[in-house]
C-alpha cells in the first residue's frame, strides 16, 4: 500500500487534473483506490462527478470532528475509486488546526486504520503550504509534483523542497519523492523543450517518461464530472495519464519489493 501526496503550492499547474486522472487510470488497472481531496476548493472531488452542494460530511469532519474515514468515504463514478471528498468549509480546517494537539498528524493517524483496503491513496494538496498541506505530506509516503512547462515554472520548488525536508526531518522520516510529472506540454515552442531540460538537470531519475499535454479535452472533462478516461479515452491527454499511471504502478512495485 503506497500513499501519494501530489503536490504543488503554486496554483494553476495540473495538480487536480493529475489526481484525478492518475487516481482513474490506477483503478482501471485494477487497483483499490482512495483519493483524498484535501483542497477547500474541492475540484477533485466535483471532478468526479460527486455534487459539492449535496455533501452532508467531508474531510473537514475527518480533521477536526474526528470521524472516521469509512463514515465520509464515497463511491465515485469510476469502479474501485473511492473518494474522501471537500467542501468549501474545508477552509476552516487551517485556522481551527492551530489550536489542535498533534495538529500535523490528523489526516496521518485517520488514514492509518484503513490502509489496509487499499493499494493506493492519492491525497490532492491544495496550493499553499499551510497546515493542511503539511497534514497531506506527514500522511504520504511518496509525493509526486507536477510542474507546468512554462517560464516560472521552477519558481517556488526551492521552497516546496525545503518545506519536504523539514517535515521529512521532523515529522515523516520515510517521506521520499516519487517523481516530477511535467503538465501543460506544448512541443511546439521553444519553452517547453528548456523546461523539461531544466528539470532534468535539477531531478536527475526523477522526472516521469510521461508528459501530460496541453489539452482542451483535460480541460473539458472536470466540467462533466468526468476522468478524462471517461470523457475521451482516444486523446492524447488520456494516453499521457494512463503511461503515468502505469509508471507510479511500476515504480512503487519496485520499491516495495526493493
Amino acid at each position: 500500500m503506497t500513499t501519494i501526496a501530489i503536490v504543488n503550492q503554486k496554483g494553476g499547474v495540473g495538480k487536480t487534473t493529475t489526481a484525478v486522472n492518475l487516481a482513474s487510470y490506477i483503478a482501471k488497472a485494477g487497483k483499490k483506490v482512495l483519493l483524498v481531496d484535501l483542497d477547500p476548493q474541492g475540484n477533485s472531488t466535483s471532478g468526479l462527478g460527486v455534487d459539492k452542494s449535496s455533501i452532508e460530511s467531508c474531510l473537514y469532519d475527518i480533521l477536526i470532528n474526528e470521524k472516521a474515514v469509512e463514515d465520509i468515504k464515497i463511491n465515485s463514478n469510476i469502479s474501485g475509486l473511492e473518494i474522501i471528498p471537500a467542501s468549501v468549509v474545508l477552509a476552516g480546517a487551517e485556522v481551527e488546526l492551530v489550536k489542535e494537539f498533534s495538529r500535523e498528524t490528523k489526516l496521518k493517524r485517520a488514514l492509518e486504520k484503513i490502509k489496509g483496503d487499499y493499494d493506493f491513496i492519492l491525497i490532492d494538496c491544495p496550493p499553499s503550504l499551510g497546515l493542511l498541506t503539511v497534514n497531506g505530506l506527514v500522511a504520504a509516503d511518496k509525493i509526486i509534483i507536477p510542474v507546468q512547462s512554462e517560464y516560472y515554472a521552477l519558481e517556488g520548488l526551492s521552497q516546496l523542497l525545503h518545506t519536504v525536508q523539514r517535515i521529512k526531518t521532523y515529522l515523516n522520516p520515510h517521506l521520499s519523492l516519487l517523481g516530477v510529472v511535467i503538465t501543460m506540454y506544448d512541443k511546439r515552442t521553444i519553452l517547453s523543450k528548456q523546461v523539461e531540460e531544466e528539470l532534468k538537470k535539477h531531478f536527475p531519475g526523477k522526472l516521469f517518461e510521461a508528459i501530460i499535454p496541453r489539452s482542451i479535452r483535460l480541460a473539458e472533462a472536470p466540467s462533466h464530472g468526468k476522468a478524462i478516461m471517461q470523457y475521451d479515452w482516444l486523446s492524447k491527454g488520456a494516453a499521457a495519464y494512463k503511461k503515468l499511471a502505469k509508471e507510479v504502478i511500476d515504480l512503487c512495485r519496485q520499491e516495495t519489493s526493493a
